[in-house]
């Protein structure tokens, strides 16, 4: 594997660590308390970063780079769909929002999981407000255009391993035919 490859995940790490230190600043400095979508998109963001950690530490050729990169889609495939969900709420009518909901605290400790999670992504009024806009899109616009750079980061670190390992033998291939 080549070492750019190393410095792809590790640049995937390195975003997913900003966005969550972003978030934190959003919640604590300017005061914009996460609902239970955001809650969910960060727990998909920080197991991203994990993954591209992991990998970076790893180095993985052609089988284990496919793995990572599979886990990174797929990861980025939920936290896309989560954060597409929380878009579609925050573009209802006002007349359609659902009524807000208890915190994500109370909901984990009274249902069981898979109650919860259905409870959650279902959405609340409180999953409704947009909040911190940049650039005309909400916080929840901006996790899905950064789960979709990050899928494509993992495609791209996985299309690169796999090419990268297949041309390097056949060319090493061709050149000792040449020798003999």
């Amino acid at each position: 594997m080549q070492l750019n490859n190393r410095y792809g995940y590790l640049a995937g790490f390195l975003a997913c660590v900003g966005l969550i230190a972003f978030a934190l600043y959003l919640q604590y400095v300017v005061g914009e308390d996460p609902c239970p979508l955001c809650l969910l998109q960060r727990i998909v963001f920080m197991g991203l970063g994990v993954v591209f950690l992991v990998a970076a530490m790893h180095g993985p050729r052609r089988v284990a780079a496919v793995m990572y990169g599979v886990l990174l889609l797929l990861l980025a495939a939920v936290g896309g769909a989560i954060a597409g969900r929380h878009v579609w709420l925050q573009s209802l009518p006002k007349n359609m929002v659902p009524e807000c909901g208890p915190g994500l605290d109370y909901i984990l400790s009274r249902f069981p999981l898979r109650k919860a999670l259905d409870m959650v992504l279902r959405g609340s009024g409180e999953c409704a407000e947009k909040g911190w806009t940049f650039l005309g899109l909400s916080i929840a616009g901006w996790s899905l255009v950064w789960f979709v750079l990050l899928a494509a980061l993992a495609f791209a670190l996985t299309l690169r391993a796999t090419q990268g390992s297949g041309a390097g033998r056949g060319a090493g291939l061709r050149a000792q035919a040449r020798n003999h």
